[in-house]
């Protein structure tokens, strides 16, 4: 559909939470924890954090749960009854995120949905309407730009909010989801506003051209620069975490063989034993090759096989690594390289 325009008055958007709320959505938009901003529900605009650049933890929890129950199984007289696990009861409003957040959807969706559609995660996405708000302000770790993305993109969102000087909102409805919300709340959203959205968003730098950089990846695997890179990465797993497009997981089972349950748990190409054989041979041995896996995977192989960079130039990785290892900065490197 068209991408329509409408002004939400910044007195109106409690008032819409509130319409949201009451028409069965859950609302989840990020929360002050500590010295913290993560996602988690609200009861009201006055729970949401505002004063930040990016949020520690993304909303991908909610598409894709760190820890998701797939089935239960019971042994009978005839045999084993499987039950699957039910979907979430009521629809989530995901409000607040930025554009590199919402746009993370589709990584997501491209790997879940490619040669076998993952049921749980389609009726997720089915249930999931996402609320984004522009960003006025950047950091030297966002690189949204080198990647597609802007800071007022509108792929991914439902509805796109960018805050005006004034302190009001221009609403753009991208998607029909996005105006079956606006109906729960149509008399706030007024005529559009003629206040240009370009001058009220962040500038973010492009540093590097992804399209050009996945072309010169394959000549790289075996360079000796995954080696310098690497030789500080602790193989923790914090820059898969808080990735929004990860999508690295594992398969757990708990039980006997009387009853138990199947798990789908968060996991990461950058943990030692996630290729280990059980034979104890391990195709990537070395953190360097684990770091090379994490590159190309991102900017190689996913723009190869399903047409979409699996990085949104959030810049979380880099914040969050523990041993300042800046991924911005590798990118660059192998491009100029």
């Amino acid at each position: 559909m068209t991408i329509e325009k409408r002004t939400l008055k910044k007195e109106a958007v409690g008032e819409f939470i509130n319409r949201l709320r009451a028409g069965q959505w859950q609302v989840v938009a990020p929360k002050k924890k500590d010295k913290q901003v993560t996602f988690g529900e609200i009861s009201g605009a006055e729970d949401i954090c505002q004063d930040y650049v990016q949020t520690t933890q993304s909303a991908k929890g909610v598409l894709f749960p760190r820890v998701e129950e797939l089935f239960r199984y019971q042994m009978q007289e005839n045999g084993a009854q499987i039950l699957e696990r039910e979907g979430p009861p009521q629809g989530t409003v995901i409000f607040g995120l930025r554009p590199c957040d919402a746009a993370a959807v589709a990584p997501l969706a491209a790997v879940f949905t490619w040669d076998y559609p993952d049921a749980p995660f389609k009726k997720r996405l089915a249930q999931t309407a996402i609320v984004a708000i522009s960003c006025h302000q950047a950091d030297e770790y966002c690189f949204c730009t080198s990647v597609g993305g802007s800071p007022g993109d509108t792929r991914g969102s439902d509805i796109l909010l960018t805050r005006l000087s004034g302190g009001d909102y221009l609403a753009e409805i991208v998607t029909e989801k996005g105006k079956r919300l606006v109906e729960l709340a149509a008399d706030l959203f007024t005529v559009a506003p003629k206040e240009e959205k370009e001058k009220n968003l962040a500038r973010v730098e492009k540093r590097f051209d992804a399209k050009k950089l996945a072309e010169k990846l394959p000549g790289f695997f075996d360079s000796p620069v995954w080696i310098e890179q690497s030789l500080r990465c602790l193989g923790c797993g914090a820059c898969a975490y808080v990735c929004p497009a990860c999508v690295c997981f594992d398969i757990q089972d708990e039980g006997n063989e009387k009853r138990g349950r199947r798990l789908r748990c968060w996991d990461s190409c950058g943990f030692s034993q996630f290729t280990l054989h059980t034979s104890g041979h391990n195709p990537r041995s070395v953190q360097s090759q684990r770091w090379r896996q994490r590159l190309m995977h991102k900017f190689s192989y996913q723009p190869d096989r399903l047409d979409v960079v699996g990085c949104v130039g959030c810049g979380r990785c880099s914040r969050a690594c523990p041993v300042d290892m800046n991924l911005l900065e590798h990118l660059i490197q192998i491009a100029e390289g």
